[in-house]
């Protein structure tokens, strides 16, 4: 019995080294994916690669049930495919650790727990968001013009100054440059 390893994240941004560093030790091969979990096995090359390398005993091997899907749906039809096809599974961490060849209660349980989890942290993230607003405080990055690179943009401009003298004078992008004017509803053609 061999253990192919299955490391996934779901944007490029994120780190696979905690996954690596537990799979590698203990897999034959290792696949790697970075993509959403909510695609079907199919839409999923690292999957269907890990698949194609395991024989009849073997076992795909996850750190978190939570890596097979995003949520309980989702895990539940990639366990089910996996299944169907005769693949048993090996969970190292959490509530579902263990080696598993059919759904059982604990999976069910575990994926749950992980898109319970998920949800959870979208609600706090939300709440947070919300309460800085109230507290006046907006996401997002600082806007680039201020109250006094916006009445030098206008006074520049009146005085007949060139878009790209206005840029280079208050120190900012010609577009920049652009959009003030038009947002004071000022000529901004480009003389």
């Amino acid at each position: 019995m061999a253990l192919i390893g299955l490391v996934r994240v779901s944007t490029d941004k994120q780190n696979t080294q905690r996954q690596h560093d537990a799979l590698d030790p203990i897999c034959l091969k290792v696949f790697e994916e970075k993509i959403s979990g909510k695609l079907a096995t199919d839409d999923r090359p690292a999957l269907l690669n890990a698949l194609s390398h395991i024989r009849d005993g073997d076992l795909l091997t996850v750190q978190e049930v939570d890596r097979l899907g995003r949520n309980l749906l989702e895990g539940l039809i990639v366990l089910n495919d996996l299944f169907q096809r005769g693949v048993g599974v090996k969970v190292l961490e959490g509530i579902a650790a263990g080696e598993h060849i059919e759904r059982s209660l604990i999976l069910d349980l575990a994926l749950a727990l992980a898109e319970d989890r998920r949800r959870d942290i979208t609600r706090k993230t939300k709440n947070g968001l919300e309460a800085a607003r109230k507290r006046g405080r907006v996401g997002g990055r600082r806007p680039v013009v201020d109250d006094d690179k916006r009445a030098a943009i206008l006074a520049r401009r009146q005085r007949g100054e060139s878009i790209r003298t206005i840029a280079a004078g208050v120190k900012v992008s010609v577009g920049v440059v652009h959009k003030t004017l038009a947002e004071s509803g000022v000529d901004g053609d480009s003389r």
